[in-house]
């Protein structure tokens, strides 16, 4: 009997050399004359390990991690088909790496587990228990469920997502879309791609859910352009899903009808707003809508449409099997169930942490990330993509909560928490905030457009010593101006990242002026 190997083909592993590894088991197995059955599956998301192979052992699963090419052969050498702990790269069983065992992994409990096609793996592991549920529930119902568990947007405002879909619901038209927002653009994030590659079917079965609560039959992923592998797997799993029945003109046999089309982004940050990704889909340039008329009433071209991020449909079939009351059971206050957060930046163990809101930042970045990679002082950490806010030292131990966080000042967003050490310069990273929104504002609203280049111009003057508390003054104006006159978050959450730089770190915009500089 063949020996299993899981070898991720996530995007993560494969800029780390996972093909290479594949091929080396391959040529090895080869030559040694060995039975190896190698399965691509995604990644766990301890990104530090990968590539991380695992061996099926009659003790469970055995990981092995960072592997290169040139491992291969000791490691066979070492009895790594056997599961032996006599290489250094030997992990254990990975559900065991404190990484992964101190998580709750509601969303991503298959993802690096299963072959992410194969609908049989899917459904061993729970997979469609929601959808079964939900088939035999009126659409209402199905919508209290999603309500009554606290479910919000996980992309951003963190806007109810049962309220959203209950305005859908009660929408009259004779068409209505279900659009998944997977233009996942903000800096430091990647769990909407690891869901695509890894458990393309949690979307899919999430998404047609939401169909069949508010009546809608077809649906788009509109994926960013730069996820040629996440697009590609999506279109494979939708092929599949179809063939299989979970999708189409008469979902296993119950005659609810749902289509689903992965369409691939233009490229354009600002097309993960919401009104601008609709007119992206429609084939024009993504430009921000003025609201009213909100998109779940006149959406996609003028029809109902609910528009939820990848990580908000993918938590709705753990709801439909388990229960509103298990998914809220999870979290504090308003913000029930779990989020995935995304470490990244300047620290030590990068990687995916679904945890219950409620968890600190101090300790997702110590407890988790392990501090900064660097090993020096950890000076800033901005949470929320590349408009969130910079939280210095003193506020890390606020709560990863929508509302704890908006107290703060801050946002949780997507969920990315980005590391900075104390080499970090927050005016250079202010500018960089100005000069971001200047080259991805769509232009259709004044303050964006305009203010943000503006911006770079006031930053450059207060950098340059020039009359520096006049500028920074005009700086506080031109935050308020964005932040009120905007026509959507791009040019509206811009002031985000500056005002809490100049707020928490007044030093680095208290530059001498030019004419001390000169003398």
């Amino acid at each position: 009997m063949a020996t299993r190997l899981y070898i991720p083909s996530d995007s993560a592993a494969l800029a780390l050399g996972a093909d290479a590894v594949v091929r080396a088991f391959q040529v090895e197995a080869k030559a040694r004359g060995l039975d190896i059955e190698i399965v691509r599956n995604g990644s766990r998301g301890l990104f530090w390990l990968e590539p991380m192979v695992e061996v099926v052992t009659s003790q469970g699963r055995i990981a092995y991690g960072p592997v290169s090419a040139a491992d291969v052969k000791p490691l066979l050498e070492a009895g790594c088909l056997e599961g032996k702990a006599g290489h250094k790269l030997h992990l254990g069983r990975p559900e065991e790496i404190p990484y992964l065992k101190n998580q709750e992994r509601l969303t991503f409990a298959r993802c690096g587990i299963i072959d992410p096609l194969s609908l049989a793996d899917y459904e061993a592991h729970d997979g469609y228990k929601g959808l079964r549920r939900a088939l035999g529930m009126e659409p209402a119902a199905i919508v209290e469920e999603v309500t009554q568990s606290g479910l919000r947007g996980r992309g951003g405002a963190g806007f109810p997502t049962g309220i959203k879909w209950k305005t859908v619901l009660g929408a009259g038209s004779d068409q209505k879309y279900i659009v998944c927002n997977a233009d996942e653009g903000d800096s430091g994030t990647f769990a909407d791609r690891m869901v695509m590659e890894g458990d393309p079917y949690l979307l899919i079965e999430g998404m047609t859910i939401a169909g069949i609560a508010v009546g809608a039959t077809m649906g788009y992923i509109y994926i960013r352009s730069e996820y040629p592998h996440a697009f590609q797997r999506m279109q494979d799993a939708i092929r599949e899903a179809n063939r299989a029945g979970f999708l189409g003109p008469d979902i296993l046999g119950s005659g609810r009808v749902f289509q689903l089309e992965a369409r691939l982004g233009a490229g354009a940050y600002v097309c993960g707003e919401e009104t601008s990704l609709l007119e992206s889909l429609e084939g024009k340039r993504g430009m921000v809508r003025a609201k009213p008329p909100l998109p779940a009433l006149k959406g996609l071209f003028g029809k109902p449409t609910v528009i939820n991020n990848v990580l908000s449909l993918a938590a709705v079939p753990t709801i439909l099997d388990k229960g509103a009351a298990f998914y809220q059971n999870f979290g504090m206050g308003r913000s029930r169930g779990t989020m995935p957060l995304q470490l990244a930046g300047n620290i030590k163990y990068g990687g995916l942490v679904e945890k219950a809101f409620g968890i600190t930042l101090r300790q997702a970045i110590d407890d988790f990330g392990g501090g900064t990679a660097s090993g020096r002082p950890l000076r800033a950490v901005q949470v929320g993509g590349p408009l969130g806010a910079y939280f210095p030292e003193a506020l890390l131990d606020t709560p990863l909560d929508y509302e704890a966080m908006a107290a703060a000042k801050g946002m949780l967003g997507h969920g990315g928490i980005v590391v900075f050490d104390d080499s970090v310069d927050l005016l250079a990273q202010a500018r960089f905030a100005m000069e971001f929104c200047a080259v991805e504002s769509c232009g259709k609203c004044t303050p964006c457009r305009i203010g943000s280049t503006r911006g770079v111009e006031v930053l450059d003057r207060i950098r340059d010593g020039i009359e520096p508390d006049k500028n920074k003054a005009l700086l506080a104006d031109l935050c308020d101006t964005m932040l009120d006159g905007s026509l959507c978050a791009l040019g509206g959450l811009t002031p985000f990242p500056v005002q809490s730089a100049v707020r928490h770190f007044p030093e680095d915009f208290n530059r001498p002026t030019a004419k001390a500089a000169a003398e």
